[in-house]
This record gives structure tokens, C-alpha cells and sequence, in this order.
């Protein structure tokens, strides 16, 4: 009777499984399955702060444009008219010198010849500019990625963890059919079919928290995808391991290398460089060409006046020095110094916690390996006490409370070995990110 039981569980168990199996593919079927590459590809194309970054380039480039005019002439043009409450009078001949109503018009052209290196530093600072805008953009990029990673990894985890879930309900369900039958043939009391019956019913709600735990996974990665936050989601499984080959000093030479932060703060520090010469300029006189073309009338067309010609033109040489402001050349060198000085010390700062990012982030990586390893040793333990348990339950030499301490130590065993697998693949997104790799499918090879 007991044999013919267990059959039935068993062939019942199984029809659930295939329904579940098919019924999950089928749904899953309508729903282009994601691959990490493809999410991040969506990301990058879609989010804002990339685009607030690009926009932040775009506006670099510009005021490197506006910077580079000043190296050319500039070209200005004026009309004016003025009415005066009586006509000018010579003093000493004591006749009429001019008209009342006066119009001109005048264009004038400015070539600056030297400036004290004012405007070539002007212009290289913006062409720093750029470069750091563009720094800033990939680091944005960078991110992404990562929050990309995370998200997608996330989902994995809370399936895999709803997996377990799932195969902890059927089996509490199946123990609980066996003590039921066994209660019914006098073989347990009923404490333990109630503490089975009590078993089943938190392993529901524990299933209820994973199906929930999947569904907020999902739309947090739609969020980050910029998706409808309730838009079907289904990734490609790639939980799995591969150890990681390279030490802390191979991580460390990549990261000098490829982390943008670092190529940023080195292009601040040489801005502020370049502002120390700026500053200096001021030291030095201005000087510049300048071409003038008049015309003048006492009429709005500007045909001229019995006292004035109707056209003048001039060229002219000009000098400004200014030799005495109270200091103030010398205390904005100084400023600018103490910044450039400023600058270099938070690059070494950068370059520090950048290294103690990438060992923190190794040892955590290193970390999530070893609890993989013994997650997996403690799966095939708690696979065969289980086993031992349920056989010893069957036979009567084991109690319900054993089976179900069995089972949960069971579903503990396999949830720590999926959260360490998942922590691990997190970690070392976290290491390419600390390194400055975006995204390379052989990093490890």
C-alpha cells in the first residue's frame, strides 16, 4: 500500500512539473528573450544621463569654437545720430563749425597681434575641455553598464530562487500526503501532520515572496532599461561560474590604463596648468591692429555737411598695459597656482581610492569563489540527509519534524548556493567597472 503511495506521489509530482515546464515555456515563448549584450546595447541608446552627457560634450565643443574666434579679426559696425541744442560755434572766428543734426556710420576691424598668451591658453584650456567632457560621458557609460549588470544578474538570482521555492512547496506537499496517509493508518501522531500541514503553508508564503521577489526584479530592470515597468521580461541564463585568472596587480595595471577618472583628473590638473599661464598674460601688454571706415552727413543718407568730409578711414596701432592694479595680477596667479596644486593632489587622491577599489572589489570577488565552493559541498550534504531523513520517515525510524528540518536546511543550502553564484557574477561586474572595462565577453582568457 505504502509502495502504490509513493508511486502515485510520485507520478503526480511529476505531471506538475511537466505543466509548470510548459505552461512557463509557452508564456515565455511570445517574449524575445534578452541577452546581457543586448540590454546594454538598449541602455546605452536610451538613457538620459548618456544623452545629458553627450549634450555636455557638444556644449565643450562649442566653447571650444567660441574660444578659437578670438584668434581672428573681429568686424563691428555702428549707426548713430545726434542732435545737439545748437550748431557748434568756432570760439575763435566766431562762426557756425558745424550742424545740429549729425549721422554716422562706422565699421571698424580689430586684429589682435599679442595678447600675453591670453587667448592661445584660453583656447587650450577649452580644448581640455572637450576631452573632459568626454571622460565624463564614458564614465557615465561606464555606470550603466554596470547598474545593466546588476539588474540583469538580479533577475537570475530571484528565478533561481523562485526555482527553489517552487521544489520546496512539492516537497513539503509530498511529505505532508505521506503523513497524512501514515496518520490515517495510526503510524504518527497528529502533532506531526499538523507541524507538516504548518511546514507546507510558510513554504507557500515563501513562494509568494519569490514570485514577488522575480516580479520586482524585472521591473526594476524595465526601469533601467526604460521600458514599461510592467513589460514581460526574459533574459538569457548565464548565471554560472568561470574563476577569474588575473591577480590584484594584473587589475591594478588595467585599471591605470583604461579608468577614465583617472585620464579626467589628469586633464583637470593640466587645465589648471594652463590657467597659471592665462593669469601670467596679464603681466604683459596687449597689442592690436585696428582699420576704421567712417562716413558722416547731416542727413540720415549720409552725404556729407558744408563743415565735414562724408568719408574718413584710419589704421591704428594700439597698446593697453595695464601697470598698476593693486596687486590683483599677482594675487590671481597665485589663486591659480594653489589651484593647479589643488588639482594634482585630488588626481593622486583618485589614483588612491581607485586602487582600493579595485582590491576591495577583488577581495569581494574572491570572497563570493569561496562561497560558492562550499555551497556546492553543502547541497550534495543536505541532498543526502534529506534523502536519509525522508527514507528514514517512510520506514518509521525518522520523525516528521526531522524530514522537514531536512527539507529546509535543503532549500537553505541550495538559496545560498544561487546567492553566491549570483554575488559572484555581481562582483565581478563591480571589478570590470572598478577596472574601467565596460563590457568584454573574454576578459579572463
Amino acid at each position: 500500500m505504502l509502495a502504490m503511495f509513493c508511486v502515485r506521489n510520485l507520478i503526480v509530482s511529476f505531471l506538475f512539473i511537466l505543466i509548470v515546464t510548459v505552461s512557463t515555456a509557452l508564456s515565455a515563448g511570445d517574449v524575445p528573450r534578452l541577452t546581457l549584450q543586448k540590454s546594454i546595447d538598449m541602455t546605452l541608446e536610451r538613457s538620459v544621463l548618456i544623452d545629458s552627457a553627450k549634450e555636455d560634450v557638444v556644449a565643450s565643443e562649442l566653447e571650444k569654437k567660441s574660444a578659437r574666434t578670438s584668434f581672428y579679426p573681429k568686424l563691428s559696425t555702428s549707426y548713430n545720430y545726434t542732435k545737439l541744442n545748437e550748431p557748434p560755434m568756432s570760439k575763435l572766428l566766431g562762426i557756425q563749425a558745424g550742424t545740429r543734426n549729425n549721422y554716422a556710420w562706422e565699421l571698424e576691424l580689430t586684429q589682435p597681434v599679442f595678447t600675453g598668451g591670453k587667448i592661445l591658453g584660453n583656447y587650450r584650456m577649452s580644448k581640455l575641455g572637450v576631452e573632459i567632457s568626454r571622460m565624463s560621458e564614458m564614465a557615465t557609460k561606464q555606470d550603466i553598464v554596470l547598474e545593466v549588470k546588476e539588474g540583469y544578474f538580479g533577475i537570475l538570482q530571484s528565478e533561481r530562487i523562485l526555482d527553489v521555492a517552487v521544489q520546496s512547496v512539492e516537497r513539503l506537499e509530498a511529505h505532508r500526503d505521506i503523513a497524512r496517509n501514515f496518520f490515517e493508518v495510526g503510524l504518527i501522531p497528529k502533532n506531526d501532520l499538523l507541524y507538516a500541514e504548518v511546514e507546507l503553508a510558510n513554504g507557500k508564503q515563501d513562494l509568494v515572496k519569490a514570485e514577488n521577489g522575480v516580479a520586482l526584479a524585472k521591473a526594476k530592470f524595465n526601469t533601467i532599461l526604460r521600458r514599461n515597468i510592467d513589460e514581460p521580461v526574459e533574459v538569457e541564463d548565464i548565471l554560472t561560474y568561470t574563476a577569474f585568472k588575473k591577480d590584484t596587480g594584473e587589475c591594478l595595471d588595467v585599471a591605470t590604463k583604461k579608468r577614465v577618472a583617472i585620464k579626467k583628473y589628469e586633464l583637470m590638473a593640466e587645465r589648471a596648468k594652463k590657467a597659471v599661464d592665462v593669469a601670467k598674460s596679464e603681466i604683459y601688454p596687449s597689442v592690436s591692429m585696428v582699420g576704421n571706415y567712417s562716413k558722416y552727413g547731416d542727413d540720415p543718407d549720409l552725404r556729407g555737411s558744408k563743415y565735414q568730409d562724408q568719408e574718413t578711414w584710419y589704421l591704428m596701432a594700439v597698446a593697453n598695459w595695464n601697470i598698476w592694479e593693486w596687486g590683483k595680477t599677482r594675487y590671481d596667479i597665485g589663486a591659480t597656482r594653489s589651484r593647479e596644486k589643488q588639482a594634482k593632489n585630488t588626481l593622486e587622491d583618485v589614483k588612491d581610492r581607485i586602487a582600493l577599489e579595485v582590491k576591495n572589489a577583488f577581495l569581494l570577488l574572491k570572497e563570493a569563489e569561496k562561497h560558492i565552493m562550499v555551497a556546492e559541498i553543502a547541497i550534495e550534504q543536505a541532498e543526502e540527509n534529506f534523502r536519509i531523513n525522508e527514507e528514514g520517515f517512510r520506514e518509521n525510524i525518522a520523525t516528521s519534524t526531522d524530514v522537514i528540518d531536512a527539507q529546509t536546511l535543503l532549500t537553505k543550502s541550495k538559496s545560498d548556493y544561487y546567492n553566491a553564484l549570483s554575488e559572484y557574477n555581481i562582483a565581478l561586474a563591480r571589478l570590470e567597472r572598478a577596472m574601467g572595462i565596460i563590457y568584454t565577453k573574454g576578459m579572463n582568457e
